[in-house]
């Protein structure tokens, strides 16, 4: 078994919002795999969830489903299951302003003989069946859905982690105080079409994961290491992006001096820095929305033209086959970029592709065209001015961003000259951009 793509497999089929388990860590964590199906809890899970489904407000028939998925499935012993007056002191979130006092409906609390002995480990909140989890509680003034309760009550009472259940979608919630809080769904219909999902939920969230294993190994200690993890990659990403503004901005110098100095000439730095700033992070924002299957990668109409995922391959079919001088003459692919970007912003209608992309919320400005000739323009200023003034920018920087992706590996780009950098940014922190004199 490969027990990466078992861990993928799964996590592929979770609903998660915000830091979870990372791969990494499970690979550490579970290194044979989820724990294994259990045929005997299958069954029962299976006849339990039945019965609920067919008698679901009958009396007691929601909380006793509940019951079975937390003391079966979860194996979470009913002595350590503390509700109503059992539950321990501070376990509560007040909102004034909404007029509200958010408690858990149960915790699940530390046995003696551990650290955390009679402290709270796992808060639960429960909610009829019709009520999502995503959507506004009926009935209360405040609009806040089960999950944004939740998050606030886990802020309150300093206990990171909480379940959150209405009886057929089971969120787990890591909420870390002053951290960005993470969210992950299971739906107890797939548990039985897909029993893998029900063995992660039970591996992950399972009695064991809290009290069975080394210090190191809780569900807690996972979470946190994973979110380590995607802190690393999130500042390698920051890392990647600043080389990129770097190649950019030096490519602009390179062709700006090509031209005598004449391309940029009315381009204030700011701006400049500004625009470069823009085509990057709307790049790295195109590129997740596309890996995440936001967008439509895989569709013809959309590889073929608006994909940034697709566009280098695309721009070196080209070069092999008709040569790199090809592309120094070619200006469609930033036109393509005008064209994505804009579809992000405002949405596009299309006889072949009508929902192809619908209003992505994105609160950007999209990069724009100048009145006076129609032809692209670099960005707009904060007042909605053209980058460029009612001068459209040349050729060459039309083709700036695909030239740079194809190229810039066997270019040797000109210095970044002080002018192009703004006055708040130079010092020893853009020292590094500038290159050889």
């Amino acid at each position: 078994m490969n027990v990466s793509r078992h861990h993928a497999d799964w996590l592929s089929l979770v609903e998660a919002s915000g830091p979870f388990v990372s791969l990494p860590v499970l690979l550490r964590s579970f290194p044979q795999g989820l724990d294994p199906r259990d045929p005997v809890q299958a069954k029962l899970l299976r006849s339990a969830y039945e019965d609920w489904q067919e008698y679901p407000n009958a009396p007691g028939q929601h909380r006793r489903w509940i019951t079975h998925v937390l003391t079966s499935v979860l194996a979470y012993p009913p002595e350590l299951i503390a509700e109503g007056q059992k539950l321990p002191a501070g376990l509560e979130a007040k909102i004034p302003e909404q007029g509200e006092v958010l408690r858990p409906d149960l915790a699940l609390i530390a046995p003696a003989g551990t650290e955390a002995v009679g402290r709270a480990q796992l808060l639960i909140t429960i909610y009829p069946a019709e009520q999502a989890l995503d959507r506004p509680v009926v009935g209360k003034h405040w609009k806040a859905n089960p999950a944004t309760r939740l998050m606030e009550l886990l802020h309150a009472a300093d206990v990171p982690l909480g379940l959150v259940t209405n009886g057929e979608q089971w969120m787990l919630a890591f909420a870390p105080r002053g951290e960005t809080t993470g969210y992950a769904s299971w739906s107890a219909g797939l548990w039985l079409d897909e029993p893998i999902t029900l063995r992660a939920f039970h591996s992950l969230l399972g009695i064991a994961r809290f009290f069975g294993v080394a210090a190191d190994g809780t569900l807690l200690a996972m979470l946190k290491a994973s979110a380590q993890d995607q802190q690393e990659v999130t500042d390698q990403l920051g890392y990647q992006v600043r080389e990129a503004v770097e190649v950019l901005v030096r490519s602009l110098d390179a062709l700006d001096r090509e031209s005598h100095r004449a391309l940029l000439k009315d381009v204030p730095e700011t701006v400049l820095y500004d625009a470069v700033l823009t085509v990057m992070m709307r790049l790295v924002f195109l590129f997740s929305a596309e890996e995440r299957g936001l967008l439509h990668l895989g569709k013809p109409l959309y590889d073929d033209n608006y994909a940034v995922s697709t566009l280098q391959e695309q721009l070196q079919e080209v070069a092999d086959r008709y040569g790199e001088e090809v592309l120094e003459r070619r200006y469609d692919a930033w036109t393509r970029l005008l064209a994505t970007f804009r579809a992000v912003h405002g949405g596009i209608r299309h006889q072949d592709a009508d929902a192809l992309l619908r209003r992505v919320a994105v609160r950007s400005r999209p990069l724009s065209f100048s009145r006076r000739t129609g032809r692209p323009i670099l960005v707009e200023d904060s007042r909605g001015r053209a980058a460029c003034g009612e001068q459209p920018c040349g050729p060459a920087s039309a083709e700036l961003a695909p030239k740079i992706a194809s190229q810039s590996a066997g270019r040797r780009p000109g210095r970044i000259p002080p002018h192009f950098i703004p006055r708040a940014r130079r010092g020893a922190d853009w020292a590094r951009l500038r290159g050889p004199a």
